[in-house]
C-alpha cells in the first residue's frame, strides 16, 4: 500500500487559494516531450521504453531539484493506487493501463508530476489552485528546463517539439482550467457557452479530462492548438476565454437570484441537509450535492462553510481516496455507507 500519507492531506490544487477560486478550482499546464533518437511510446518496443525509464532514473538521481521529490516504478503501483492518483489528478486515466515499462515522478508539494512513457516519453504537468495559468506555466517550464539539462529533446526547427500525436506538436503544451458552472447549467445556457468555447478554439471535457463525464457541474476547458502558437499566446487565450466564462456564469447566477431566488435557496439548503444527514451516498451524489453547496457558498447563502472544507469533502468522497483515508478496501455498498459517515463527520460542527 502506497500514498496513505498523501490521502490525509489536501491536494495542492484544491487549496481554495488563488484568483477566482469560487468559480475556477484549479489550473493545469501539461508539457509533452520526447527523447531524441528514440521511438515514441506508441511505436516503441519494450527495450526502448525501458531505456527511456532508465534515462529518467538517471536524471532524477543527478538532478538536485528532482531528487527532492518521490519517484515510483509503475510496477509497484497497484490498481487501487492508480485510481487514487487519477482522482488526485496526478496521472491521466490511461497512464497505467497495459504493460508497465513506465514510471512516475511527484514533486514534494504535489504541484508537479511527470509521467514517463505515457503517450509521449515525458508528460510534465503542473497544477495550481484557482485561475493561475502563469504560475502553472512557470512551474512546469522550470521542470521542463531541468529535465532538458540531462536529456536531449526531439525538436524540429520548423515544427517545434515533436510528439506522438501531431495535435500536440509545436509547443507541446496543453493548458486547462477546472471550472464550476452551475448557474449556466441551471439556466440551460451551458450548451450555448460550450459552443462559444469550441468556436474560440478550445475544448471542453469532463472532471477527469479526455473521455470523462461532467460531474458536479465541473468542466475542464483546454487549448486545442499547440502548433503555430506560442506558450504566451496559449496562456493569453485561456485567460481571456475563462474570464469571459466567469462573467457569463456570474450573469447566470444573478438571473437565478432575480427570477427564482426561493427555489435556488431551497435547492442549496436541501443539498446541505442531505449531505449532513444521509446514511448512504454515492460519489456522484456527493459531487452533485456539493455543487449546490459550493454555489450556496459563493452566493453567501451558506457562508459559514469554508471552501477548503468543501474541496476536502469533494476529494475524500472519491472511491480510492475514501478507502485510502480509512485504510481499508471496501465494496461499493460499504463505500456508500462510509462515505456518508465521512461527510457527516466533516460537517458535524457546521
Amino acid at each position: 500500500m502506497m500514498f496513505e500519507e498523501m490521502a490525509k492531506s489536501p491536494a495542492a490544487w484544491l487549496s481554495g487559494k488563488g484568483e477566482d477560486t469560487l468559480v475556477v478550482l484549479s489550473t493545469r499546464v501539461r508539457i509533452a516531450r520526447n527523447v531524441a533518437g528514440c521511438k515514441y511510446p506508441p511505436a516503441a518496443d519494450l527495450d526502448t521504453k525501458r531505456r527511456i525509464v532508465g534515462y529518467f532514473d538517471s536524471t532524477v538521481t543527478r538532478s538536485k531539484m528532482l531528487g527532492q521529490g518521490k519517484y515510483y516504478n509503475a510496477g509497484d503501483i497497484s490498481n487501487w493506487d492508480r485510481d487514487f492518483l487519477i482522482e488526485r489528478h496526478l496521472i491521466s486515466p490511461l497512464f497505467l493501463n497495459g504493460e508497465l515499462s513506465k514510471s512516475l515522478y511527484i514533486s514534494p508539494d504535489e504541484k508537479v508530476s511527470i509521467m514517463v512513457n505515457e503517450e509521449d516519453h515525458l508528460r510534465i504537468q503542473a497544477l495550481s489552485a484557482g485561475l493561475d495559468t502563469k504560475g502553472a506555466y512557470e512551474l512546469a517550464s522550470a521542470y521542463d528546463s531541468e529535465v532538458g539539462r540531462y536529456l536531449e529533446y526531439d525538436y524540429d526547427p520548423d515544427f517545434g517539439y515533436l510528439t506522438a500525436c501531431p495535435t500536440n506538436a509545436g509547443t507541446g503544451m496543453r493548458t486547462s482550467v477546472l471550472i464550476h458552472l452551475p448557474g449556466l447549467v441551471l439556466t440551460k445556457d451551458i450548451d450555448h457557452v460550450i459552443k462559444f468555447i469550441t468556436r474560440s478554439g478550445l475544448i471542453v471535457r469532463g472532471f477527469y479530462g479526455e473521455g470523462s463525464d461532467v460531474l458536479g457541474n465541473l468542466f475542464q476547458i483546454s487549448n486545442q492548438n499547440t502548433l503555430g502558437i506560442t506558450e504566451e499566446e496559449i496562456i493569453g487565450q485561456i485567460d481571456r476565454i475563462t474570464l469571459e466564462i466567469i462573467e457569463k456564469e456570474a450573469s447566470a447566477r444573478q438571473r437565478l437570484v432575480d427570477e427564482a431566488a426561493d427555489m435556488i435557496e431551497d435547492k442549496i439548503w436541501r443539498a446541505y441537509g442531505i449531505l449532513k444527514n444521509a446514511r448512504v451516498l454515492t460519489s456522484e451524489e456527493v459531487m452533485n450535492l456539493l455543487s449546490a453547496v459550493r454555489l450556496g457558498h459563493a452566493m453567501k447563502i451558506i457562508d459559514f462553510l469554508d471552501i477548503t472544507l468543501i474541496n476536502e469533502i469533494l476529494l475524500l468522497s472519491q472511491p480510492a481516496h475514501l478507502q485510502k483515508y480509512y485504510g481499508s478496501e471496501m465494496d461499493s455498498n460499504r463505500r456508500d455507507f462510509v462515505r456518508a459517515q465521512m461527510v457527516r463527520e466533516k460537517l458535524r460542527n457546521n
